[in-house]
């Protein structure tokens, strides 16, 4: 069985929010038209308490895109985004949600940053997306939304690592794109497994 897997289309990955990936609203028509053709939605939601530890307004003397060691390992800051409750952390407004079955929320915990849908930054700390698939007989993860190079990607590697069959959806990703990452994490994803296709192959 497959299902879509929809990642943090939420406004402050948007144009205008605190973390905006370019052009990243631009493929919300695409991932409408997509759940169209899904029987089961996945949707993760970047969560976090206000004074999350990967702001870099927690962090003295530190700015946005810095980084810095935690116990897990090296940790990007980013300004502060999709605080817990507020207008940044909604879905985009035109994001089709009413065939959403689950959402997992990431980035709850103020202590660690979480970008995959399956595993928190330090590697061990699961979200039970792992489980939740298994019982409902999902192998097949169709990936799409923001960012490809944060957490599209690690979903994807993590996903290969849990014995899912990854699929990412080309034309419905948006990377952000630090000093290269972008390129890296396509480099990443296709050295590990990944299927890329395009919407065309699913409409």
């Amino acid at each position: 069985m497959r299902a879509l897997l929809v990642v943090d289309i939420q406004n402050d990955f948007c144009p205008g929010g605190a973390l905006a990936v370019p052009d990243g609203d631009t493929i919300v028509t695409t991932v409408n038209k997509l759940v169209n053709v899904f029987d089961a939605v996945i949707q993760t939601q970047d969560w976090h308490p206000a004074g999350h530890s990967s702001f870099a307004s927690s962090h003295d003397g530190k700015e946005p895109y810095d980084t810095v060691e935690m116990d897990y390992g090296t940790q990007v800051l980013w300004p502060d985004h999709c605080v817990q409750g507020s207008m940044g952390a909604e879905f985009h407004p035109e994001l089709n949600t009413l065939k959403t079955q689950v959402i997992i929320r990431k980035g709850f915990r103020k202590a660690i940053d979480s970008y995959s849908t399956f595993f928190e930054n330090d590697q061990e700390t699961t979200t039970g997306l792992t489980g939740y698939l298994n019982q409902r007989g999902i192998t097949d993860l169709y990936t799409v939304g923001l960012a490809t190079d944060f957490c599209v990607k690690w979903s994807i590697l993590d996903g290969i690592d849990e014995g899912f069959n990854m699929h990412i959806v080309e034309d419905a990703v948006k990377g952000i794109d630090l000093d290269g990452s972008l390129d890296a994490a396509w480099d990443e994803m296709k050295e590990k497994g990944v299927n890329i296709v395009t919407s065309d192959d699913l409409l």
